[in-house]
């Protein structure tokens, strides 16, 4: 074998080894990506079970299957979770559930880049989740709350604690600058505002803030349990209502 060949077959076996190891790297990352993700909502599934009475199973929704859609997801943001991932963080304050999106998040305290890389974040001074008043919940808009850029009103969106699960019903949706921090107030309701970058698909810094309003429809205390899904439920509730 000339000098030549032998340079090239000792190139050739180093990138070879590399690639078998950035291919392990990969699998590695995207297999703890799953298991660290549902590990959180699992810690929070427990932790609103052991609210409930031993005689009052509280029927809770599954973590295992739990898994992220990054098909609406930049590379960015993709890259952003995975690291995310390898910081421990604390359990989540809630659990945010959209059913027209097919979405599951926890909602993690504050509104830093790794937080919301790994979830959405509750804004410190709104109403914290199961309180009254109007809860605020950020998240990226090439992330989790990309889904948002197809949100309509009457939409239902359910934030479940350890203490119950609130229903909300998107009522209003602003497009508003960065400045305009009234969509933060207290509203005359008990409300959930969503807030994201806008536009969506903008490279860059986004000029806008994308804002979702919802207004408190039920609160369902942890014993009590009602089949069906998020928009279901709400209907239930409204026929109830009215029924009294």
């Amino acid at each position: 074998m000339t000098r030549p060949d032998k340079v090239l077959s000792i190139f050739e076996r180093f990138f070879m080894a590399a690639a078998v190891v950035l291919l392990a790297f990969f699998v590695a990352a995207t297999i703890y990506r799953h298991v660290s993700s549902r590990r959180a909502l699992r810690a929070f599934d427990e932790a609103k079970a052991s609210v409930a009475r031993h005689d009052f199973q509280v029927p809770v929704e599954s973590a295992e299957d739990q898994k992220v859609d990054f098909s609406l997801w930049s590379k960015m943001r993709v890259e952003g979770y995975r690291k995310s991932l390898l910081i421990k963080r604390s359990s989540p304050l809630a659990v945010l559930h959209f059913e027209k999106f097919n979405m599951r998040v926890p909602v993690f305290e504050g509104t830093d880049d790794l937080t919301l890389n790994r979830g959405v974040g509750w804004i410190r001074g709104t109403a914290r989740p199961g309180e009254a008043g109007n809860v605020g919940i950020a998240g990226h808009r090439d992330g989790f709350f990309r889904a948002l850029k197809d949100v309509a009103t009457g939409d239902a969106i359910e934030l479940a604690t350890t203490g119950g699960t609130i229903i909300y019903t998107v009522d209003e949706v602003q497009i508003v600058n960065p400045e305009n921090v009234d969509v933060l107030r207290q509203r005359a309701v008990p409300s959930l505002t969503l807030a994201t970058c806008y536009p969506f698909y903008f490279i860059g810094d986004a000029p806008k803030r994308f804002i979702v309003h919802a207004a408190l429809k039920k609160q369902i205390d942890p014993m009590e349990f009602h089949e069906g899904s998020a928009s279901e439920r709400a209907n239930q509730f409204e026929k109830e209502e009215k029924g009294k």
